[in-house]
């Protein structure tokens, strides 16, 4: 597929949106940066899989444009949103959005969201980064909805089997499949079951990415 450098959006802003030479990368272009303002990363749960809960990137960006959400890029189909906004409640504008996609698609997805600060910490404390003989693409990063009880995670050494590792942070889990992540008891369901709390996972790449964009705004 090939990717324009520039195309405009027919939403209800009419603002124009600019397709970044890497594919997967779409800016759109309407409220100018504000330096000061916050800068958020809100992950999707469980849409555009095996065709159920459909959610083009289009109309996600024109969404947020719709809430208010100033400089928002979507990165590849799983529904990976960059923006700012106002607000320094990042529960708040999970719940926003999460209304916003009910009222217009009439299904519940799940939105998880991360500070741009919250998101460095991810990168810069995944403890299987920083081993001898770790491959990167079987690097996964589950983010939970909210804070887990030590005693919960019991429940998710009994689920893990080898060769699959996993080391728990407060609102994350570091996910290391070297036979896949396709073959893993360690998968959102799995964990959000032995936890009791809402997950979606990322790979290594899109997580990196998702913090490079979002420190660009």
């Amino acid at each position: 597929m090939s990717f324009l450098e520039s195309i405009t959006v027919g939403d209800r802003h009419s603002c124009p949106a600019r397709i970044n030479a890497r594919p997967g990368n779409v800016k759109l272009v309407g409220l100018s940066r504000d330096q000061s303002m916050p800068a958020y990363v809100a992950m999707l749960r469980g849409i555009n899989v095996s065709g159920h809960k459909l959610i083009k990137m289009e109309d996600l960006r024109a969404l947020c444009g719709d809430l208010g959400f100033r400089d928002v890029e979507t990165y590849v189909q799983s529904g990976n949103i960059v923006l700012q906004d106002s607000l320094e409640n990042p529960t708040i504008i999970s719940k926003r959005i999460g209304a916003k996609i009910i009222e217009s698609f009439g299904f519940e997805v799940p939105v998880i969201v991360r500070t741009s600060k919250e998101m460095r910490n991810v990168i810069s404390d995944n403890p299987f980064s920083k081993e001898n003989g770790i491959d990167s693409s079987k690097l996964h990063v589950t983010f939970l909805s909210e804070i887990v009880q030590e005693t919960s995670l019991e429940k998710l050494a009994e689920l893990s089997t080898s060769p699959d590792r996993f080391h728990p942070a407060p609102r994350e889990i570091y996910v290391y499949c070297p036979s896949g992540y396709g073959r893993t008891k360690l998968s959102n369901v799995g964990i959000e079951k032995a936890l009791s709390v809402t997950a979606t996972t990322r790979n290594w790449k899109t997580t990196n990415k998702l913090l490079e964009m979002v420190s660009k705004i």
